[in-house]
């Protein structure tokens, strides 16, 4: 026999079936200390070296890498003690608990539900206990054992253990690669965001088919299957589901024309502000008073939008006044001017501008025409801010803001009214 590690440690007193075990325990404890302190001085270098790595593990870096790396060492541990042994058993056990940990760290850094993470972490301590006891056949045996039959197929508890293994193990993937491929799109250089967004949401899609085929294969399912259920599907699509792939297409081809934009100021209808997000349904838009509205993409491309930010974010804003007909014209259109130029938001250049509009019923009409190129925090504001000041320079210098008045003639020769 392959002489064991048992037999290349010196000679120490007291029995074997007791001092192996103790230092098949202490091995363990050690190669834990170890693997954490390794743990604690790479996983700041590995974060700022792989920083989508970093980012898509959620903080779990470091304990994902004391585990992995207690793992490692652990299993050669394992390897080179003889199987049958009590020592073996505990660098088992040990060898069994880092990789449960490991996965739980992982699955957790994913955001999967604790429901779905303990019991792959508690299968996954089992099988690797009893498969480096060599005794994993018979627990396989029995949970193969207990199933129903159902027509032509039989259902089996390990079947069942097996697909929610994967099914987890797949998700979990997917997410990690989605925050990965996300990630790293996000700080690559010479894309602006609305190409980042619409190659995230491509590479999603490219990563969830990917995972369905991988799926449908480690599961042994079959193709053929699918052509019924296919059928159905592009009844329901043709159907029920049109709405949500014209949503879905919608929102791909403005992510492809850039025609919207995430930080562009639209107005849709009723709906005045910023783009927030582009989804696979909807185009986020939030206003001034806090509410995002979600709007289907093919409201987008069907109706009419206006975006005040397309090629140019100056925006021009109009703003009415009117003064009486006994007021020094020049003048007052001298202080319209002054308000508009003295206001914080309004832009030098392009310069405001005062134009007289109409002679009104009431009022010299005059119209305020100023530029600001922050349009996503809203015009009431510049309106309100240029009005004020106009306000108060006409109170300074006489000029009259009339308001509308009715003057009555009564004939001199009516009837007095009755007492």
């Amino acid at each position: 026999m392959t002489p064991g590690l048992p037999e290349l440690l010196p000679l120490l007193p007291g029995d074997p079936a007791i001092v192996h075990p103790l230092v098949a325990l202490a091995l363990a404890i050690a190669i834990h200390l170890i693997a954490g302190a390794v743990a604690r001085i790479a996983a700041p270098r590995l974060r700022r070296r792989f920083r989508g790595l970093g980012e898509a593990l959620a903080g779990h870096l470091r304990p994902i890498l004391r585990h992995g790396i207690a793992a490692a060492v652990t299993a050669l541990a394992v390897a080179f003690w003889p199987v049958g042994d009590l020592a073996h058993l505990v660098l088992s056990a040990a060898l069994a608990l880092s990789l449960s940990l490991l996965a739980v760290h992982v699955l957790r850094s994913l955001a999967i539900p604790r429901l779905a993470v303990l019991p792959i972490a508690l299968l996954l301590f089992v099988m690797v206990l009893s498969g480096s006891s060599g005794g994993f056949a018979p627990v396989a045996d029995m949970l193969d054992g207990v199933g129903l039959d159902l027509g032509k197929r039989r259902v089996t508890l390990l079947g069942l253990v097996s697909m929610a293994a994967i099914c987890v193990a797949l998700f979990a993937l997917v997410r990690l690669a989605n925050r990965i491929i996300g990630r790293s799109i996000t700080h690559a250089h010479g894309l602006d965001a609305t190409q980042k967004l619409l190659a995230q949401k491509l590479a999603a899609i490219v990563v969830v088919v990917a995972a369905f085929f991988i799926g449908v294969d480690l599961l042994g399912v079959d193709l053929t299957a699918f052509t019924v259920f296919s059928g159905a599907l592009g009844l329901a699509v043709g159907f029920g589901l049109q709405k949500t792939f014209g949503n879905l297409i919608a929102g791909i081809i403005l992510l492809m024309d850039r025609s919207i934009k995430p930080g562009d100021v639209i107005v849709v209808g009723d709906s005045f502000g910023w783009v927030n997000k582009i989804g696979v349904r909807a185009v986020s838009v939030i206003t001034r008073d806090g509410k995002e509205h979600l709007i289907p993409n093919e409201n987008l491309m069907t109706q009419e939008v206006e975006n005040w930010s397309y090629s140019d974010r100056n925006v021009r804003v109009r703003i009415p006044v009117g003064i009486g007909y006994d007021s020094d014209l020049q003048l007052a259109q001298e202080l319209m001017l002054r308000a508009a130029q003295e206001s914080p938001r309004v832009l030098r250049n392009p310069k405001p501008n005062v134009w007289l509009t109409a002679f009104g019923e009431n009022r010299v009409e005059h119209d305020i025409l100023v530029w600001i190129s922050d349009p996503e925090s809203g015009i009431g504001s510049v309106k309100s801010d240029v009005l004020g000041r106009v306000w108060r320079l006409f109170r300074d210098h006489g000029i009259t803001i009339p308001y509308p008045q009715r003057v009555i003639h009564a004939p001199r020769d009516a009837a007095p009214p009755l007492p």
